[in-house]
């Protein structure tokens, strides 16, 4: 990125010829944006289908160049590109770019510079896993506290659509990925949170060490507070290297009792040592373990780090319990679909990598696990040797399941496994069925892939809906004949 990435302002922008890289939930609103500020927009777009063509349409009535079918090529004249997330830094749009030395800004750096004077401050949560419920579960404790507020961001609710809409808000709880905070040099927070870092996306960002320095984007400049997991060390090695407004404060947070400037867990009780009149004696309580929904500790981890924003944010401790009870976890988190004849069944689809999948392992204590994938480059076998003590059985599905036979060889060999060649509709099916054989009532099936499922599924919403679809079968006595 070149130093012009910075120096650019959105008030010189009309005239400009500015390109747009990807259309879809941030590209659309990007290029809206864009031409309301009086610049002659190009979108570039790789994929030519029925609903890229739909959202060509809609932009080219406003008088919007689109041009699908092409990301690779610099549109003649171009003098800043907005991407959208999950575009490469390697793109050869974006090669192409750096030779002719045109800034790129990502829509979460557009979504900055185009806030108001009165604009709302940000509470900023990254990480690789936990984020979408984190700021869920943050908006809820906002709203708890009577404040206006929405979970926007790589949550699913583009950030310009919010900054240049008319609802005025006081504060925003905002997701961001690593492609984002990647293309946002300008960001300042009020205060953000790295929640984790496992390795994830690499093939995009090059190594684990580019990976954490994007995710640590989230403290530069934060004003309040650095909020951190104290379980994992590379979060607050993430804060100790940000430069950050004068007076903002490392804040910790672990499911063990809180020191001084943490918040954490006494006796079931959620507790704060950072935000009292004397850390070094007093702790407030928040609310209790059995106020988080679900009470895994991954979640309880990330209820604390929501109550660590809106603590930092000034929310007094009911407004915390309030929301946190108030919260409903999204489809597809350790979401309990059923108990059938004494074992419950629960889709942790989300879990798409094996630092989500170790989590939701270790919330239950007799498992027969259902797992597989696309693995992305993962490897498996540390996850297998911290979740081998709690496994009763395994089911394997999907394109890499090789591999997590081969771990489970290796560090779990007396585990029973079953190995699904199948990638057809009734698969899913079929490891439910053989997950119940294994089951005895008591445990737990809990179908935690640790892989992405773009092999059997288009997403991991299908893919759990696919669970939940044969577990209820399942619970009403449908064979695979009768389906």
């Amino acid at each position: 990125m070149t130093s012009d990435a910075v120096a650019l302002d959105v008030s010189d922008l009309a005239g400009r010829q500015v390109t747009v890289a990807g259309l879809g939930v941030s590209g659309v609103p990007a290029a809206r944006a864009l031409r309301g500020l009086g610049a002659s927009v190009t979108v570039v777009n790789g994929s030519d289908g029925e609903p890229q063509r739909a959202q060509a349409a809609e932009l080219e009535a406003l008088g919007i160049a689109v041009r699908l079918g092409d990301g690779e090529t610099l549109p003649k004249g171009t003098e800043l590109i907005v991407t959208t997330p999950g575009w490469k830094p390697t793109s050869p749009l974006f090669l192409a770019a750096a030779e002719a030395n045109v800034p790129i800004w990502g829509d979460v750096e557009l979504a900055w510079r185009l806030r108001g004077e009165d604009a709302p401050p940000w509470l900023a949560v990254t990480g690789t896993n936990g984020k979408t419920t984190t700021v869920r579960m943050l908006a809820a404790i906002l709203e708890a506290a009577g404040l206006r507020t929405a979970a926007v961001g790589n949550i699913g609710v583009s950030l310009l659509d919010i900054v240049l809409g008319d609802t005025p808000y006081d504060v925003l709880a905002v997701e961001l990925s690593s492609y984002q905070l990647h293309w946002a040099p300008s960001l300042r927070a009020h205060s953000g949170a790295v929640l984790n870092l496992a390795p994830d996306h690499l093939d995009w960002h090059g190594s684990m060490a580019a990976y954490a320095a994007d995710k640590g984007r989230i403290y530069e400049g934060n004003q309040v507070a650095c909020v951190y997991n104290v379980a994992d060390p590379a979060t607050e090695d993430l804060v100790r290297a940000a430069d950050v407004e004068e007076g903002c404060r490392a804040i910790g947070f672990t499911l063990g009792t809180p020191g001084p400037s943490q918040l954490g867990v006494v006796e079931n009780i959620l507790v704060d040592r950072a935000f009292v009149a004397d850390r070094q004696k007093q702790a407030q309580e928040l609310a209790e373990v059995c106020d988080v929904n679900p009470p895994a500790p991954h979640n309880i981890a990330n209820a604390l780090a929501a109550a660590a924003l809106a603590r930092a944010f000034g929310v007094p401790p009911k407004a915390v319990r309030d929301g946190l009870r108030a919260f409903r976890p999204d489809p597809h988190r350790v979401e309990h679909v059923a108990d059938v004849d004494g074992v419950a069944y629960i889709d942790d689809s989300k879990a798409t990598n094996t630092h989500a999948a170790e989590a939701s392992l270790g919330a239950y204590e007799h498992i027969v696990w259902i797992a597989g994938g696309l693995a992305k480059g993962a490897t498996f076998d540390e996850l297998v040797l911290t979740a081998a003590e709690r496994l009763r059985g395994v089911v394997l599905i999907g394109a890499d399941r090789a591999l997590i036979r081969e771990a489970l060889a290796r560090h779990a060999a007396d585990v029973p496994v079953v190995d699904l060649d199948r990638t057809d509709t009734g698969a899913m099916a079929a490891a439910v069925r053989e997950a119940a054989r294994l089951a005895r009532p008591g445990d737990t099936v809990l179908m935690a892939p640790a892989c992405a499922s773009m092999d059997m599924f288009i997403n991991y919403n299908k893919r759990g809906d696919a669970f939940a679809a044969a577990v209820q079968d399942l619970a009403s006595g449908l064979g695979p004949d009768d389906q």
